[in-house]
């Protein structure tokens, strides 16, 4: 498997969410299966079968969670030395064809939030700014169309 790279927030996150998953959701399930258990016969109880299907659902996440730390290439944005130029964890400013300014940090695929600023390192804006400059102009080609985008900085927080 490939590293995963995650900002040191997103690592910490990750791990909170593994810890989270396995000491509330999973206990929560294991009583929910156990209440549905004492109603009687199983085979037709679908309070049941309801607690296993998101028992086998939390497994799959927490394992997949767990790969993922495993594989996790931890990305200290603070002491990237990257001579001036987009990067993964940097935080980008621009400004659309309208003058528009929007800031981006790009980070990785479970970090992303684009309505909190946080473009996944495989999205298409991220892509166009990777290895760029500050007043560089880049076309990103998005669902919507084709968006110029101008570089006005980038920082290292």
């Amino acid at each position: 498997m490939s590293k995963v790279p995650l900002t040191v927030r997103g690592l910490e996150r990750l791990r909170d969410e593994i810890k989270r998953l396995k000491s509330v959701e999973r206990p929560a399930i294991v009583r929910a299966i156990a209440e549905a258990r004492a109603h009687g016969d199983i085979s037709e109880n679908a309070e049941y079968h309801a607690a296993k299907e998101q028992q086998s659902f939390l497994e799959g996440r927490i394992g997949e969670y767990e790969n993922m730390l495993a594989n996790a290439q931890e990305v200290d944005v603070t002491k990237l030395n990257a001579g001036g130029k987009v990067v993964f964890g940097a935080t980008v400013k621009v400004a659309d064809e309208a003058g528009k300014e929007q800031r981006w940090q790009i980070v990785g695929d479970f970090e992303a939030d684009a309505k909190g600023g946080l473009v996944s390192v495989n999205s298409p804006i991220a892509r166009a700014l990777i290895g760029k400059k500050e007043g560089d102009v880049v076309e990103v080609a998005a669902p919507g169309g084709t968006r110029e985008l101008e570089i006005l900085g980038i920082e290292y927080l």
